[in-house]
């Protein structure tokens, strides 16, 4: 079969279109004839050699794709040949990726792609949708009703979170840098485009929602955006930003601990301080009178314990 192979870590040159042997389905594995090829930008990473998670060289890249089922291997039973089917995600490198003739992949890696949806949507599906969906509702517990900001919606991941944002009872709020891009968002029931290269979309974002900010924003570049974002999140809003390490970071506000909240914290701090486990380290205590003493203190470097005032 014809596939893209890459030998060595570098720009768009080094894909290769080469003869590689016909790649042969395992138990539970069924092979795929790839009719389109999906292109994410972190093929593009991955190619570069720039990326976190890096496959052996040689390798073929492509995670998504679309086809036809052309053989399954022992074990088998969703699927049989001729079956149109899209990939969540192939057997991978260095034997098999999608941007190829034909890939190999795990029976729970491929799913049905309904005959009216083309074979090029279906290699739209598996890393936008997939990447959407896990951060509207895995990651941000996305509630109908609440209002979603997309950075860069006009995408791939961002179309398919406004769709899926949409269907979801949310309120969207997309953004696109070209007119043809912001006209795609509102097609797809974006209910406010914004210009993502206007200086101040952020502050209509904040007249759109009355000054209440977003309850979830999807970031695709956080090292852009994402004091920007933390600007306009609203209270007890989620920002997901796409990141290969999956990690969280969550915000807190002793203030907007509820009742419930405040009773847990502080028969957990009693029982500690009953028991000896909590023990309050007191560095200084200063007179009432040396208020403003204490307030120069307490933002100076070397912070050791807490200080107090003694009326």
């Amino acid at each position: 079969m014809k596939a893209i192979r890459v030998h060595k870590f570098g720009g768009p040159e080094v894909l290769q279109l080469e003869e590689v042997p016909d790649p042969a389905p395992g138990p539970g594995q069924v092979r795929v004839r790839i009719r389109a090829a999906g292109v994410n930008p972190v093929d593009t990473y991955i190619r570069s050699g720039s990326y976190a998670l890096m496959p052996p060289l040689p390798y073929i890249p492509g995670t998504d794709a679309a086809g036809g089922v052309d053989a399954v291997g022992e074990g088998v039973k969703r699927f049989k040949k001729g079956d149109r089917v899209y990939v969540v995600r192939t057997a991978g490198p260095p034997l098999t990726g999608g941007y190829a003739e034909m890939a190999v992949c795990g029976e729970a890696l491929v799913q049905p792609l309904p005959a009216t949806v083309s074979f090029s949507q279906g290699a739209a599906v598996a890393v936008p949708y997939g990447t959407a969906y896990r951060g509207l509702h895995h990651k941000a517990h996305a509630r109908p009703g609440e209002t979603v900001l997309v950075h860069g919606a006009s995408g791939g991941v961002g179309i398919a979170a406004v769709q899926l944002a949409v269907a979801h009872g949310m309120t969207v709020i997309g953004t696109a840098g070209s007119e043809r891009g912001r006209t795609l968002v509102r097609e797809h029931g974006a209910h406010h485009v914004l210009d993502h290269s206007a200086p101040d979309h952020l502050a209509r974002l904040t007249e759109l929602t009355q000054g209440r900010g977003a309850d979830v924003i999807l970031e695709m570049l956080a090292n852009v955006n994402l004091q920007k974002d933390l600007d306009v999140v609203a209270r007890f809003g989620r920002i997901v930003v796409i990141v290969t390490k999956d990690a969280t970071i969550l915000g807190l506000a002793l203030p907007n601990a509820t009742p419930d909240d405040m009773a847990s914290i502080h028969a957990a701090l009693v029982a500690g301080l009953a028991n000896g486990t909590l023990r309050p380290v007191v560095g200084r205590e200063l007179p009432l009178s040396d208020a403003a003493q204490a307030h120069t203190a307490v933002l100076a470097p070397g912070a050791y314990g807490k200080i107090v005032l003694l009326p």
